[in-house]
């Protein structure tokens, strides 16, 4: 190298990092520069440089202040076949990593994934959710992500980590067996099911996952509705004894209002029809051969009075005659 091309030349005696949000990898600018004996380098917390010579990786510095002699540099001094009294620049790749966690992640089924419901049979579920990670196994992020780039970002490879959530998620879901309103209820076992089975592919690539979360399964609408109708159905369950809670909470209604017995009385009235009308509605749709339901049990239409009785909508001696009459039926 000639007196020119020597002078030509810039030497790096500082080498450090102020890593970037997303930033992952990034490569030290060394084009025409050479780093001198005894430079600095400073590797911050949550950082990690490593020396790269020809595809290979050297030396791996963690967070420090270090000056860069062939004590410091042994891979490298052995790999370049330095004596131990170097003293001159030398070249040298220099990676820096961040080693930081990557959080609120988003991840989707881009396809609904069919479930073999146990209960519903065949599904087609969606689901969503977040995730974050981190980068773990610097030699393997390095020559199966980075490779000879400059910078790699989050944005890079997320493309490629959805990919693989997908196909664990497609796994996960079609192999389990368990129904989907089991899964929909516990996502939070569901989210650690589906973290184990990602985690391997994460880790081929030198990564390591840190949270895994599933935020939401859901169904075609179709779907949904169907199941909304059908828990609709087992809500209302027996209609005689719905007509009898409609006009008891009539009966409830207008006790508390003013207008005494009289108000009970179109309370009553007025809940009892409405009642009524419902059962016979869905009664007549449902079943219309159905017998006339029998008349009430004496002693629950007692209990129905001494009700009354307790919220003062009739009197004592009201309650007492009527009381012996129903009993009175009793045979």
């Amino acid at each position: 190298m000639g007196v020119l091309d020597f002078l030509s030349k810039q030497f790096v005696d500082v080498i450090d990092w102020m890593d970037e949000p997303g930033l992952l990898a990034w490569r030290y600018p060394m084009q025409d520069r050479e780093i001198q004996n005894g430079a600095q380098l400073t590797v911050r917390e949550g950082q990690v440089a490593v020396f790269y010579n020809e595809g290979k990786i050297a030396d791996t510095f963690g967070p420090g202040l270090y000056k860069l002699t062939t004590a410091t540099l042994p891979v490298l001094t052995s790999l370049a076949n330095w004596d131990k009294a170097f003293d001159s620049p030398f070249k040298s790749d220099v990676y820096f990593f961040s080693l930081r966690e990557q959080i609120n992640l988003k991840w989707g089924t881009a396809q609904p994934v069919t479930l073999r419901d146990p209960e519903l049979g065949p599904l087609r579920i969606r689901a969503f959710g977040n995730y974050s990670f981190s980068v773990d196994a610097v030699p393997a992020f390095l020559h199966k992500l980075v490779g000879t780039l400059e910078r790699l970002t989050t944005a890079d490879v997320e493309p490629q980590l959805r990919a693989a959530i997908a196909t664990a998620i497609a796994t996960g879901l079609g192999g389990s067996g368990k129904p989907f309103l089991d899964l929909a209820a516990n996502q939070a076992a569901f989210s650690d099911a589906l973290k184990t089975a990602v985690t391997p592919a994460f880790e081929q690539w030198g990564l390591k996952v840190g949270s895994f979360f599933v935020e939401s399964l859901s169904l075609p609408e179709e779907v949904q509705k169907h199941l909304d109708k059908g828990s609709s159905m087992r809500v209302l369950g027996d209609l005689d004894r719905y007509a009898k809670f409609q006009a008891a909470e009539a009966l409830e209604t207008a006790a508390a209002q003013s207008g005494g017995l009289a108000g009970i009385g179109a309370g009553a009235a007025a809940g009892l029809a409405l009642g009524q009308t419902m059962a016979g509605a869905l009664g007549a749709t449902a079943q219309p051969a159905a017998p006339a339901a029998p008349a009430e049990d004496p002693f629950a239409l007692v209990e129905k009075l001494h009700k009354l009785l307790t919220i003062g909508a009739i009197t004592q001696a009201e309650f007492d005659a009527k009381k012996a009459e129903l009993l009175g039926r009793i045979r």
